[in-house]
């Protein structure tokens, strides 16, 4: 990946979409650029002299990189949020990301990293098979890292982000920003900014970092002076734990308990009325008709109702902690969040003998 100076460590933001690839469609992983370079459009060089001004940035440079990117036609639409209506199905979500093939090659990076994952666990306290789990779930151990010329999605987002999206203006924005911070980090390379490639939002490497998030969470975890998320699962691995650790990850804090409910004091709709954000004592919690067993009715933190929806069948739920919710800053998604657990637990028992 691009050689990162230390001073390239600038406030960002991760953002949702790095799982997103390798549940997508092959056509809607497919990269097709369109014809005009974004060189032809005013918005983007004005934006591309705000950037080099802002970041006193060589203009020409800023100028000619965005210039060279394309429009990739077929991304805008993959913004887009799921029709209204649509139902969620936690099983079927997590029958995409759990299955022998990825358990059995997160046993092999398991097996294969196993002092790195240790020590990462011992420095920033996030257990190795959360890490596990969030390099399996995002790109099945690098496998799938993504196609898509990192200039081009990022492009595409900022210029053209599709004015149907609820949030059209701030979620624009926010790709802008990427951009910015693309350019800045590539600024100080030797290496040509057209060549990463990573998700149709931008992301990039194993972890699936967005250019912000690896300029203020990506560290040089086996000290060999660079930072590579592509190659080197060393980085990855620190990279991925720095993250956890940045966002409030509590050593030794389970990220879930098992709940039940008493259906005469059941006060469903308070309990669920945060969403995934803890705010119940576990005291409160039962007193809302939860039910809770061993540790869980000890637990020191915040707990949350977590509902997933099972389409047609009855919801499943857990009671998540702290860390739970540290997980949803990877991915703001409670079904995300179980698919990295579970899958990092499926894993761990079949490295058991």
């Amino acid at each position: 990946m691009r050689r990162l100076l230390p001073t390239a460590l600038l406030s960002s933001t991760l953002v949702l979409l790095g799982a997103a690839l390798t549940i997508l469609p092959a056509a809607a992983q497919k990269v097709v650029r369109g014809e005009t370079p974004y060189a032809m459009r005013e918005d983007a060089m004005r934006f591309a002299d705000d950037v080099a001004a802002r970041r006193n940035l060589d203009r020409a440079w800023v100028r000619a990189t965005i210039g060279n990117a394309r429009l990739l036609p077929n991304v805008p639409r993959l913004m887009l949020p799921a029709p209204r209506g649509t139902a969620k199905n936690w099983r079927v979500y997590r029958s995409r990301f759990i299955d022998a093939a990825r358990i059995g090659a997160g046993v092999r990076f398991w097996r294969a990293n196993a002092d790195t994952l240790a020590r990462a666990e011992a420095e920033f306290g996030v257990p190795a098979e959360i890490i596990v789990g969030i390099v399996g779930v995002e790109t099945i151990y690098g496998r799938n890292m993504g196609n898509f010329r990192v200039i081009d999605a990022l492009a595409t987002l900022s210029f053209d982000f599709p004015q149907g999206h609820p949030r059209a203006a701030e979620r624009q924005a926010f790709f802008r920003g990427e951009l910015e911070s693309f350019l800045s980090t590539e600024s100080r390379t030797a290496e040509n900014p057209m060549v990463p490639v990573g998700s149709y939002a931008g992301a990039m490497g194993m972890p699936q970092f967005m250019p912000s998030s690896i300029a203020k969470y990506a560290i040089d975890y086996d000290g060999d002076g660079r930072i590579d998320l592509v190659n080197n699962t060393a980085d990855v691995i620190g990279s991925v734990a720095n993250y956890f650790k940045a966002f409030g990850w509590t050593p030794g804090m389970p990220s879930i308990y098992a709940v039940g409910f008493d259906e005469a004091r059941l006060k469903k709709d308070v309990l669920l009325a945060p969403d995934i954000l803890p705010s119940f004592s576990a005291d409160a919690f039962v007193a809302g008709g939860a039910v809770l067993e061993g540790d869980a009715l000890k637990h020191k933190g915040l707990l949350a109702l977590i509902e997933l929806q099972n389409g047609a069948d009855a919801p499943s739920y857990v009671a998540g902690t702290q860390n739970f919710y540290v997980i949803t800053r990877y991915n703001w998604s409670s079904y995300y969040a179980m698919s990295v657990i579970d899958l990092g637990r499926e894993v761990r028992a079949a490295m058991e003998p």
